[in-house]
């Protein structure tokens, strides 16, 4: 099983300077581009099928028909997505849609456009350890793309009974 990240953004650029800077994930977690939200469902369809779990989903807001924020809150009842990370990638969400996104779609973090790539896979990393923390997932196949001190700390704790 891996896990997986979803970029969802509808302008090329912008998708491939996503992917470019989470290169680094590539070798441990899948990279899946999506240009709008029904390239998003299929791509949420095609991770299931092949036993694979979402662990987080990088999301712009403005896109053609539904937006990122619609898309963030249906993942919410959807019990393959549940549990997956949220994070915005966004210059254009207005304070409406950020509030409705932490609240009806449990948004856990805020990305403004230009990023900083440094600081986006320091986020990212942290989502992938959070997703491992929350779910019980075995660390071990993840390290690499995991925050290093907390991963150890799952480590030494893992099939511990509580």
């Amino acid at each position: 099983m891996k896990l997986a990240i979803l970029i969802l953004e509808d302008e090329p650029e912008v998708r491939a300077a996503l992917e470019r800077d989470l290169i680094e994930f590539a070798r441990t977690v899948r990279l899946e581009p999506a240009e709008d939200v029904e390239d998003a469902r299929e791509v949420v369809e095609e991770i299931a099928a092949e036993g694979d779990e979402l662990a987080l989903a990088l999301c712009d807001h403005r896109l053609p028909g539904t937006t990122g924020v619609e898309f963030l809150v249906e993942m919410m009842d959807d019990d393959r997505t549940a549990y997956t990370r949220k994070v915005s990638v966004t210059g254009q969400a207005d304070l409406t849609d950020t509030i409705r996104a932490v609240n009806e779609a449990g948004l856990d973090h805020y990305i403004a456009k230009p990023w900083d790539a440094d600081d986006l896979r320091a986020v990212v990393r942290d989502m992938l350890t959070t997703y491992v923390e929350e779910t019980g997932l075995n660390p071990l196949p993840y390290m690499a793309v995991l925050e290093q001190d907390r991963a150890m700390e799952m480590v030494r704790n893992w099939g511990r009974a509580d």
